[in-house]
């Protein structure tokens, strides 16, 4: 049994770009197709997908890479685990390396970067973040 499946999603995606690989699947959740959209919005990667196999769902998320093979993601860390969760107020929301990344807050009104969260006023918790 998985504890922490966005840690695993997102261990998979890192995975996936140490390999060089151009797809990565992992089984689905609404938190990980929002965390997939996020991603496609901000750049990250260029696109998802919901593929149901029976009874399951995969998310398959398909890696950008920019010329000479670099990918568009430098790295992905994970915050708030289910062991220690970690909240920000809206005063304390982190911009992440300048702008050149984001981080991903979940929130009273849906998980958004912490960009859009500190503007419309709204803390939570902070997932992860990518850069």
């Amino acid at each position: 049994m998985m504890t922490d499946p966005i840690a695993d999603m997102l261990t998979r995606i890192r995975n996936a770009l140490a390999v060089r690989h151009e797809w990565v699947s992992a089984p689905s959740s609404k938190v990980k197709v929002a965390i997939a959209k996020l991603l496609k919005d901000e750049g990250f990667i260029e696109g998802y997908e919901v593929v149901r196999d029976g009874a399951k769902s995969l998310l398959r998320i398909r890696i950008r890479y920019l010329e000479g093979k670099q990918s568009a993601i430098n790295g992905l860390r994970r915050m708030s685990k289910p062991g220690l969760r970690v909240y920000v107020g809206k005063r304390e929301v982190p911009r992440m390396y300048g702008g050149r990344g984001i981080s991903v807050v979940s929130t009273s009104r849906g998980i958004m970067t912490g960009q859009e969260a500190w503007r419309l006023g709204l803390g939570g918790e902070l997932l992860c973040y990518v850069w």
